[in-house]
């Protein structure tokens, strides 16, 4: 009893009950099957350096094709799970997950760079079912939880942030001397267990068209819910927060390489970046609960500068991974804040849709960001990529700020 009073299912009601228990679930899967992002991202740039012949401009491409099948998979994602359910197409999202790491191991022992890219891709493109977690936890929790129910979700990255980058420690050998192979095999057995645990979900109003207990409330035009003003706000905060994450996320294998540190050491970085991405989910829930969305999305954005300062003091180990600990943190309270705002904008039946073109439009956005980290780190260096931070956190603070002026102007 003390356990259930601790996560509130003491005393709870059914819906609510079904609420945290779907996002416990969603946070298991989280933690297995989001391990995939981790390995793509910190074997991507490396095992792309590792094919290409002279000219290393193109190593963060694998990412970038990472990122690109996140966004091109957003909206067949949402459509899939509108006929089947949220439950078979996260299903059939791990499997895409699994076939993306066989594809990628592949093409490392034939060294062909561009089939690599193309099951990074695959790999994304099962990312982008894994990126709806959150949406589903929301959808099917009352008003006062949904908060809390993406924050559950997130912080199964937690766990991930061990599994991903242990995972590859353990495999990155597996099949030497074709390095990172492993790693990507590997991918096979995490979508298995992501499966058996999505299993057991049961997401109220998960129906198909026409089926009893389907929601037929009419659903407004996509571009008048996409042109309100928080919604609007809330896309530029997210997407801002998401893309200096991935844009730093992305060089910093790759800067840290180039300054002498090795491969594992670049490896525990991001396990340490990617920690700190999900464990403040286990409370982002109760401080939007007290201090508000908007404060806790700028609190992330001024973290996000914090990381760019920290960065831009030096070269040393200590300094990229207080940098990419303060990036994590900054991402969490930027994008579950921003997350938030965007639940508050649409109706049930617009869910979908609305999620749909977040994420193509989110993730097109991020993809190009880790191609730019890669390209700006070659030509200009670690510094340079830092200082494209500024403008980028300052408009979303701008942006943020006038939508809360215009809010209270019209309570008044």
């Amino acid at each position: 009893m003390a356990f259930l009073d601790r996560i509130g299912l003491a005393g709870a009601t059914d819906v609510e009950n079904l609420a945290r228990r779907n996002a416990l679930l969603l946070s298991g899967a989280q933690a297995f099957g989001g391990s995939a992002a981790p390995i793509a991202i910190a074997m991507g740039g490396l095992a792309g350096f590792y094919l290409l012949g002279a000219d290393k401009s193109l190593a963060t491409a694998p990412v970038t094709g990472f990122n690109l099948g996140v966004a091109v998979g957003a909206l067949p994602a949402a459509w899939l799970m509108r006929q089947v359910g949220r439950r078979y197409g996260f299903l059939s999202g791990m499997a895409m997950t699994a076939f993306g790491g066989i594809v990628s191991a592949i093409a490392l022992f034939r060294h062909e760079f561009w089939l690599f890219a193309l099951g990074m891709a695959f790999i994304g493109i099962g990312g982008s079912f894994v990126q709806q977690y959150r949406f589903a936890a929301a959808d099917g929790s009352p008003t006062n939880f949904k908060s809390q129910a993406i924050s559950w979700v997130l912080a199964g990255g937690v766990f991930a942030a061990i599994i991903g980058p242990q995972t590859v420690i353990f495999t990155r050998e597996l099949f030497a001397p074709v390095m990172f192979a492993g790693s990507f095999v590997a991918l096979v057995p995490l979508a298995l267990i992501t499966m058996s645990i999505i299993w057991f979900l049961r997401i109220p109003n998960d129906t198909r068209p026409g089926e009893a207990g389907h929601d037929e409330t009419p659903a407004r035009p996509l571009l008048e819910i996409i042109s309100q003003p928080r919604f609007i706000t809330a896309m530029i905060c997210g997407v801002g927060s998401y893309s200096l994450m991935v844009f730093m996320m992305t060089g910093a294998p790759l800067a840290m390489v180039g300054c002498g540190f090795s491969p594992e050491l670049a490896t525990l970085g991001i396990q340490w970046h990617v920690m700190a991405m999900f464990a403040p989910s286990f409370f982002t829930g109760k401080l939007i609960a007290r201090f508000g969305r908007d404060t806790i999305t700028a609190a992330g954005l001024v973290i996000l500068l914090g990381c760019a300062v920290v960065a831009h003091m030096g070269i040393e180990l200590w300094n990229f991974w207080l940098a990419l600990v303060l990036l994590g943190v900054g991402w969490n309270f930027g994008f579950i804040g921003a997350t938030t705002m965007v639940t508050m904008t649409y109706r049930p039946s617009e869910k979908n849709k609305v999620q749909g073109f977040h994420d193509v439009t989110l993730f097109g956005i991020v993809a190009f960001s880790s191609l730019m980290s890669g390209k700006v780190l070659n030509a200009w260096g670690w510094d340079a990529l830092n200082s494209l931070f500024w403008p980028v956190a300052l408009f979303c603070l701008l942006a943020l700020g006038v939508q809360i002026l215009w809010e209270r102007h019209r309570l008044a």
